[in-house]
């Protein structure tokens, strides 16, 4: 068969019988196997969630109890995300002499947290897969997660140093907006934004940035549709004159964003394009389905006016926390510090600065003799027996296995837990089922070099109505013997944001979110390369540089079931959010619940605080005694 570069690793092509997929090869040869170099189609992968979707769309049953059990264990854990690998951590703090057995679907632990690993000529290049950064932790992160960070050697401080805050500012780039012609009747790259983002990795002093006004007289755009934007950000009038200030926050938790600016502000639909992809990276869906008190304390404009009452403290240190706790690759290092801590021999060293470039030697992962055992590319299909011992059934190389555990925690999907747990109460079904997870794409290209983001003058662009709405070079993050690109002469990895949605049909969120997944899973691999490359080529194009000649690789994480489920005013009350929430966790028997679905929140901090309270919600046993 024919080799292209996606099949190339480490700079050496792998001999692939026919019919054999990279992954498949790297299985045949465990000396090798080492899922992070791996491009192509990553995150949700070909052949980690077929099963899954067997059982929880056809409804299958696979006949788990007619199987003899092949390993008991202190605990089973069914997810190896960071939940699962934190709970396997408190669990081990508490039963020092436990054993443990962590499944997962994919072929790589970590769960969103994924690492994506590139080498050329000379260079290697580490990038996030999925899960990016600590987000506020000095505001938002709890006394067990801060503990746990700090034995896995992490000390926040250093990021200070190692993230080079002013480096694209030095190189004289700015961020900017990418206008597609089929929308705009052009391509064309406006740089030199003076917006500010929420929780943001740079300063107001290092944008390279020009005024506003400027800036936006530069859209694309009619005058009219230009004049209206500028007031919009700059001199925006009490659009809600007639209500007191508490009917002002009452009613902008009732309309989205969209509403607002359309009703209230009177933007045309030509001037709306510029906000539909706005909130896609951070909520997860598009701005017909945030509310606009949300909308007005994510601190987007046409609010100054409107004598609205300031976020509280603890809002308001979320929002200005810098975003620069970042390892090169991610939460995929605290992933891998984890593993590191429960089975020593898969990597050397200690501390935060080491496991960046620490050696992972996955054959390790899943000895006999190992009290904790993670063991990839096996799907859960069945829990039972909550009561204890715990069946589970899981499906390894298409081959159906029966393991138990004296207790369980299921640190996996929310949505999934009703499929392999039917013996769970209705009500709690109905609840799990409620966190309806946002599909995202993070698209990784790595670039042989990036003069033509210099002749640009951008690093960042959002893009409001192309398929990925945030194209951006890598975060400058150097540490543990990585260092990130210093010159345009050096290869560099672009980092592509893609929320598929179903933007202005007034659907409700749930259904949006449901219908986007179902376009991302009805798309191969080459249907979105070919997306991927029509936009970064356009966007080159516009200062005449060809893309084909520079890509080195192409890496789509894929997540079918990313961002988890949050409240938001439009569709849930707070009351009815918090009771769904509490059903949806409750422990069944020696069976509890993990994962950042039942806190209802996409941050690591959150996997981590559900895996501690997961791990003491178990009932003491005999043996876990």
């Amino acid at each position: 068969m024919a080799i292209t570069r996606r099949d190339f690793l480490n700079g050496v092509a792998l001999t692939i019988a026919a019919g054999f997929t990279p992954l498949q090869a790297l299985r045949a040869d465990p000396a090798r196997y080492y899922p992070p170099i791996l491009t192509g189609m990553r995150g949700n992968h070909p052949g980690s969630f077929e099963s899954a979707h067997k059982v929880a769309r056809e409804g299958h049953r696979f006949p788990v109890g007619g199987l003899s059990v092949r390993e008991t264990y202190d605990l089973v854990v069914v997810g190896g995300g960071i939940s699962g690998l934190a709970t396997a951590y408190f669990y081990r703090q508490k039963h020092p002499n436990a054993k443990i057995l962590i499944l997962d679907n994919h072929d790589d632990f970590g769960g969103h947290a994924k690492r994506n690993e590139f080498h050329h000529d000379g260079h290697t290049l580490l990038t996030y897969g999925g899960s990016e950064s600590f987000q506020s932790p000095k505001a938002l992160f709890s006394p067990q997660v801060n503990r746990l960070l700090k034995e896995l050697g992490v000390e926040e401080d250093r990021f200070l140093k190692y993230f080079d805050r002013d480096f694209y500012f030095k190189q004289g780039l700015s961020r900017g907006a990418f206008f597609d012609n089929a929308h705009f009747g052009e391509n064309k790259v406006v740089g030199g934004s003076p917006e500010m983002g929420i929780a943001d990795d740079l300063l107001p002093g290092l944008l390279n940035s020009r005024p506003l006004e400027q800036y936006i007289n530069d859209f694309p755009l009619p005058e009219e549709d230009r004049k209206a934007l500028i007031s919009l950000h700059l001199d925006p009038p009490d659009y809600l004159p007639d209500m007191s200030t508490e009917e002002k926050e009452t009613y902008l938790g009732t309309i989205s964003y969209t509403t607002f600016l359309k009703k209230h502000v009177g933007l045309s639909d030509h001037a709306m394009l510029y906000f539909r992809s706005m909130s896609n990276e951070f909520y997860g869906y598009g701005v017909d389905a945030i509310a606009a008190i949300d909308a007005y304390e994510t601190r987007y404009p046409g609010f100054d006016a409107m004598g609205l009452p300031e976020a509280g403290a603890d809002v308001q240190a979320e929002l200005d926390e810098p975003y620069i706790y970042h390892f090169p690759d991610g939460n995929a290092s605290v992933a891998r510090l984890l593993v590191r801590a429960l089975i020593p021999d898969a990597a050397p060293g200690q501390g935060m600065d080491d496991i960046v470039m620490a050696n992972f030697d996955y054959s390790k992962l899943d000895q006999p003799d190992n009290a904790v055992r993670l063991r990839l590319n096996s799907t859960a299909v069945h829990v039972g027996n909550p009561g204890g011992p715990v069946d589970i059934g899981y499906l390894n190389d298409g081959e159906l296995y029966r393991v138990q555990g004296k207790q369980c925690v299921l640190a996996c999907y929310n949505m999934m837990i009703p499929s392999i747990m039917p013996s769970l109460p209705d009500e709690q079904k109905q609840a799990l089922h409620r966190n309806v997870k946002a599909p995202l794409v993070y698209a990784k290209v790595v670039l042989k070099n990036w003069h033509a983001f210099k002749k640009l003058g951008v690093h960042s662009l959002y893009a409001p109505t192309a398929p990925y709405s945030l194209v951006k070079l890598d975060y400058p993050v150097s540490m543990g013997g990585y260092n990130h690109a210093r010159s345009p002469d050096d290869p560099i990895v672009v980092h592509m944001v893609q929320v598929p949605t179903v933007a202005n049909t007034g659907l409700d969120v749930r259904q949006q979110l449901r219908m986007g997944r179902a376009k991302l899973l009805g798309m191969s691999y080459q249907d979105v390369e070919a997306e991927i490359r029509q936009q970064l080529g356009a966007i080159l194009g516009t200062v005449d540089e060809e893309l084909d000649p520079l890509i080195v690789a192409i890496t789509v994480n894929r997540w079918s079931h990313g961002y988890s489920y949050e409240e938001t005013s439009l569709f849930d009350s707070s009351d009815q959010a918090a009771n769904t929430i509490q059903r949806a966790r409750q422990p069944v028997g020696q069976v509890s619940i993990a994962n950042s679905d039942s806190g209802w929140s996409p941050y690591m901090h959150a996997a981590i605080d559900e895996a501690w309270r997961a791990v003491n919600e178990l009932t003491p046993t005999e043996a876990a005694s």
